[in-house]
């Protein structure tokens, strides 16, 4: 489902964080979003927080976070 529903930029970024529950993912990705220089970052970050903010408590019960990792020869 998360495949789908965030870019690998931004999965790869909430698995930074604590996913333990929606609550504290979004706290520390708003906490962080400050501290981020490049304006790439805070745009992916804001996207993210912008889909999770939209998601219900079963919604985000039912996400696997796990980095994605792509090889050379792989696209996106």
């Amino acid at each position: 489902m998360n495949q789908l529903l965030f870019t690998v930029e931004e999965e790869n970024l909430l698995c930074v964080f604590d996913t333990s529950s929606r609550d504290r993912l979004i706290a520390g990705l708003r906490d962080a979003i400050d501290h981020f220089d490049e304006p790439e970052l805070r745009e992916i970050a804001e996207s993210a927080l912008q889909k999770l903010n939209a998601l219900t408590g079963a919604e985000f019960s039912e996400l696997i976070f796990s980095p994605v990792y792509l090889d050379d020869e792989s696209e996106v």
